[in-house]
């Protein structure tokens, strides 16, 4: 069972290395300071760190970091700039002593799917913001090219929000999970698995003899779900989230979502009709016969007092949680947002170390929570915020880190409208140029796509619990056609879960 999370002292000899003046600091005269919200530093600049030596590096004027370098949990000090101010805080639960941290490339170019960059290039200066908001106009490839962006514009902020929203995913990802789910303070760490997809179905760069759309998909902006196979009080229980185009336009529109209830035997309307990004079902109180453990106020055959014994039970599991998903979606325009920072950073954009399903025995550190253990590239990150216009599960701020050249989420952190931390989340790729084994596009050229194949999640609030999802085996590439028919609509979840 992962222990209690605390953030470690530092050991004594970190004192006397970095006593007064002498912390780790990135040095700003390593690059050029960037003019706008689409500059980018150079490629191979490596940022400069002093006061400490890592490896054979050892000066006192400080030295340039090198693609390579290895970190373990005693040279954090000399990276605590490259962190977000909240995974330094809570680095207890996502660093721990044994870990090797290898620090990737430097700001590489990563080069996305070819007709991404042509609709990119193709669809510049198209897309419009509205005073609420809200997208128009928006065909295909990044709706604002980085270039394009002006960190002093009022609107640099939201620009970014959609950049990410409508980021390159390739055909979008699909594949199996695991995700560990830690308690906050009673009972035992449980592992679920199961399978899950988001087909992108609208403004898909690729698609350029259909409008850039699936035509089964009708309006459809993408559509999701997944299926718990593990374990028996999850197993079955299945699920369908379709949104709409119109929720680009209107961040209240609710997304179609049906859930297939095993103690039911039949799916039903999911009974969150609000969801900000991917719709996850209550898998804890799931059953495939009612069984798992009596809830309280209950007794074994379903909450006291009711006609239907498992009615609460079925119910409750349609509700929306968020795990498992959380950070891969968002509603942009549901949000007021605003340009916090430009920075670099390090994360996990371009993992090299496997997991589950590839590799089952990977070591998360004693929290569970750790991926430190990986290769870590330095990136240019733009730091966004936004205040909910819309308070759901508490929620009542979001501040993503994105990766200022790929748009892909680098870092969540999400806040209670009083400000106070709720959780702090890092999320994993692996980019295909590098897998000789992924599938080429169905035109033969590369996908050239980032897979998000794990994240981890600390609570804040209850100080101790998370999750942590494994999805190693994932592809983003298009699925045949009789797959894509079940996966765009909502007729096979009763098919399916019996």
């Amino acid at each position: 069972m992962p222990c209690p999370l605390r953030s470690p002292a530092p050991p004594r000899w970190i004192y006397a290395a970095f006593a007064g003046a002498l912390v780790a600091v990135v040095s700003a005269g390593a690059w050029p300071r960037a003019a706008g919200a689409g500059a980018l530093p150079p490629e191979g600049a490596c940022p400069v760190v002093a006061g400490a030596s890592v490896g054979d590096m050892d000066d006192a004027g400080g030295v340039p970091l090198r693609e390579g370098t290895a970190l373990r949990l005693g040279d954090l000090a000399l990276v605590r700039q490259l962190l977000p101010p909240e995974i330094w805080k809570y680095r207890g639960a996502f660093f721990y002593e044994g870990m090797l941290l290898e620090i990737g490339p430097c700001f590489r170019r990563y080069p996305t799917g070819e007709w991404f960059e042509t609709a990119t290039r193709e669809h510049a200066g198209k897309a419009r913001l509205d005073e609420k908001g809200n997208l128009r106009d928006h065909e295909a490839g990044l709706p604002f090219p980085i270039e394009s962006i002006d960190a002093g514009d009022p609107q640099a902020g939201l620009q970014w929000a959609w950049n990410f929203e409508l980021r390159y995913r390739g055909a979008g990802p699909v594949g199996r999970f695991r995700l560990l789910d830690l308690p906050d303070r009673i009972g035992s760490p449980e592992t679920y698995i199961g399978s899950f997809f988001q087909i992108v179905t609208s403004n898909r760069a690729d698609l350029v003899d259909s409008e850039y759309r699936i035509p089964m998909a009708k309006n459809k902006l993408w559509t999701a779900g997944g299926r718990f196979e593990e374990p028996f009080n999850a197993r079955h229980l299945a699920w369908r989230q379709l949104r709409s185009r119109e929720a680009m336009t209107d961040y209240s529109e609710p997304d179609d979502t049906f859930v297939y209830v095993p103690t039911m035997r039949k799916s039903r309307r999911a009974a969150t009709a609000w969801v900000d990004g991917l719709y996850t079902p209550q898998y804890r109180v799931s059953g495939d016969s009612g069984g798992g453990p009596v809830p309280f106020g209950s007794d074994q055959f379903g909450p006291s007092g009711s006609i239907q014994p498992t009615a609460g039970l079925s119910i409750a599991a349609t509700e929306n949680l968020r795990r498992g998903f959380t950070g891969l979606a968002i509603r942009p325009n549901a949000y007021e947002w605003r340009l916090v920072a430009e920075r670099p950073v390090l994360a996990p954009l371009n993992a090299t170390v496997p997991g589950w399903p590839r590799f089952d025995d990977r070591n998360f550190g004693p929290s569970g929570l750790s991926v430190a253990t990986d290769t870590w590239d330095i990136r240019q990150a733009v730091v966004i915020e936004g205040r909910a216009r819309k308070v759901v599960d508490d929620v009542g701020y979001v501040r993503l880190w994105i990766d200022a050249q790929t748009a892909q989420p680098l870092y969540v952190m999400t806040e209670r409208p009083n400000r106070l931390a709720l959780d702090v989340g890092q999320l994993v790729h692996r980019w295909s140029g590098e897998n000789e084994q992924y599938p080429a596009w169905p035109d033969g050229k590369p996908a050239n796509v980032f897979d998000p194949v794990a994240a981890v999640f600390f609570d804040v609030a209850s100080g101790r619990a998370g999750w942590r999802r494994e999805s190693y085996d994932i592809r983003s590439l298009p699925v045949d056609e009789s797959d894509l028919r079940e996966m765009t609509g909502v007729e096979a979840l009763d098919r399916r879960g019996r």
